[in-house]
């Protein structure tokens, strides 16, 4: 979210308290609290389906979401909600995710479906979508980022854990917008299937990368990156 000197109107200024009622304005705005992002890419899943309906997780893909249900339970936190891609591989993902994590509510979003964010630099030989893509996939992930990776509202007052279950182009975009490092950087990170990226929103706004593309709680012959 924004800074709390620009969500006030500063010309409504009462002439008596001035500074004193300012600052009390501000803290009115001001986050307390700190936000733990917990972004998941999918499991690994059909790669020959046509349609969205028909890329389900294969078996190794099912074993890798258990995998990381597991670990993301002994992480010992308590977590706030799971919101997930609406798309058939991040569903399925999250559903078996969940099983670890009972009575945190799930959420589906079309936001957070895959896509092309923004022409990547420098571009790569193997994958060009049709310009228009950019513009479509750019809008809707760019909003993705901004509705969902910001401060803490001031009225949460106690530190909050969410997991995000979405895809590799989403999470390596959200990465570099958090982080304001150019987004055209996005496709020079890689994500395993499974993987968890750790991200940190503290109070005033700065962010910390605690963890990239995390699969070290995988068996090596678990490990893939379709």
């Amino acid at each position: 979210r924004r800074e709390p000197l620009a969500l006030i109107n500063l010309k409504k200024k009462n002439d008596e308290t001035g500074e004193e009622e300012l600052a009390s304005r501000l803290d009115h705005c001001k986050a307390k609290a700190t936000r733990h992002i917990f972004l998941i890419r999918h499991s690994q899943y059909n790669l020959d389906g046509r349609a969205d309906k028909d890329r389900t997780l294969t078996p190794l893909g099912r074993e890798q979401a258990e995998l990381t249900g597991h670990r993301l339970a002994s992480l010992g936190l308590k977590f706030d909600q799971i919101i997930h891609s609406s798309m058939t591989r991040a569903t399925e993902t999250t559903e078996i995710i969940s099983k670890y994590l009972p009575g945190v509510k799930k959420i589906s979003t079309d936001l957070l479906r895959e896509g092309a964010p923004i022409e990547p630099d420098p571009p790569v030989s193997h994958w060009k979508p049709e310009a228009v893509q950019y513009y479509e996939d750019g809008a809707r992930i760019e909003a993705a980022f901004r509705n969902f990776i910001h401060r803490a509202d001031a009225k949460q007052e106690e530190d909050s854990y969410e997991i995000f279950v979405c895809h590799a182009n989403v999470i390596r975009y959200i990465v570099c917008r958090a982080l304001q490092f150019p987004p055209e950087g996005w496709l020079r990170m890689s994500l395993n299937n499974g993987s968890i990226t750790h991200l940190v929103i503290r109070p005033n706004g700065r962010v910390a990368l605690r963890a990239l593309g995390d699969t070290g709680f995988m068996p090596p012959d678990k490990i893939t990156r379709t």
